[in-house]
């Protein structure tokens, strides 16, 4: 009998032991090797603030803000598996109009065949003088030729002038850009090249807000965008955020009807305890199924060096937009191609 005893208290011990040190925090769901799910991070190394888009030869393209010098190229045929295939320039080619600015907050798209990416050019509290540019490519890996900059800060009296992003509506071109000094919206010239003539800017949210992306569904227009710091390692406090409007210059509003104006918005990506600093989402895409799928940064609590690349399913209820968990996921069923 006390030989039983002591097998079930070491048994005991044991599960104890395991439970403690084991693996998963609590809620996750356990870890296969299974060819149909995938682990995020699905870029393991800093690749912030994506932008992606579906090119004329069926891959997926994203680029990011250049930890990898002159804004690095990313290709994949599932959105799980990434190549690097380049950066948009090179040292001879990139920008100049920021002395000693880095290039930033990428954002990518197909106008009249070309392909087109607006970028922000900036140094750490170069508010006044950052600002947005243009360059333009016949293939989505590049050669990119840069055409130069829309506007700077103090050209535009918008301070902070960086995280640009493009729509067409109603057959006009236009930019939506700002980071925590008011987003605003503008009009473009027919190309997307520059600014159109006589164009006044508008602001359409508040001070809380950078990193804006907007996504037409069902009638309604959704301004997704980043709160908190997205900078500080461990103690980013980044966070993915959103507001609905059935107007794309807004007003924008959160599910009891306050403004993203006065900077209110309903929370849809937050920190778990696998990775913190949650935010700049790229565009949204959908696999063959119809599914849609979101790219955004974050800083692993494992390994909190830059900003890795996390991958989700975008799920809708009630035309409201809700990652599953309201984290990012740690694994989960692979996009349908």
């Amino acid at each position: 009998m006390q030989y039983i005893r002591q097998v079930i208290l070491l048994t005991s011990l044991l599960t104890v032991f395991t439970s403690c040190k084991g693996g998963e925090p609590v809620g996750s769901e356990p870890v296969e090797d299974n060819e149909n799910r995938y682990r995020n991070p699905v870029v393991d190394y800093s690749l912030p603030d994506p932008t992606i888009i579906l090119a004329d030869d069926g891959y997926f393209y994203l680029y990011a803000t250049e930890d990898i010098r002159n804004m690095p190229i990313h290709r994949s045929e599932d959105l799980v598996t990434w190549k690097s295939v380049g950066t948009a320039f090179t040292d001879a080619t990139r920008p100049t109009f920021e002395p000693n600015g880095g290039l930033w907050a990428p954002d990518i798209n197909i106008i009249d065949g070309k392909y087109v990416l607006y970028y922000s050019m900036s140094v750490w509290g170069g508010e006044w003088t950052c600002g947005i540019g243009v360059a333009t490519a016949d293939k989505p890996e590049g050669p990119f030729t840069d055409h130069g900059k829309l506007f700077r800060s103090n050209e535009i009296n918008v301070q902070n002038s960086i995280d640009p992003f493009y729509i067409e509506e109603e057959g006009k071109k236009y930019l939506f850009w700002g980071s925590f000094r008011g987003i605003y919206a503008i009009e473009l010239s027919d190309d997307g090249l520059s600014l159109k003539p006589g164009a006044e800017k508008q602001q359409v949210a508040g001070t809380a807000y950078e990193g804006v992306y907007i996504h037409k569904r069902n009638g309604y227009y959704y301004m997704f965008a980043s709160i908190g710091s997205c900078c500080e390692g461990l103690n980013s406090t980044y966070t993915t955020v959103v507001g609905r409007s059935d107007n794309l210059f807004g007003p924008y509003l959160d599910k009891q009807g306050r403004s993203m104006m006065e900077n209110h918005h309903e929370v849809i990506i937050q920190k778990n305890q696998k990775f913190v600093g949650t935010g700049h989402n790229s565009e949204i895409v959908q696999d063959k199924a119809g599914q849609d799928w979101i790219f955004y940064h974050a800083v692993s609590v494992e390994n909190p060096k830059g900003r890795v690349l996390v991958l989700d399913q975008v799920r809708w209820e009630n035309d409201w937009p809700y990652i599953q968990g309201g984290g990012p996921s740690f694994e989960a069923e692979k996009p349908s191609f």
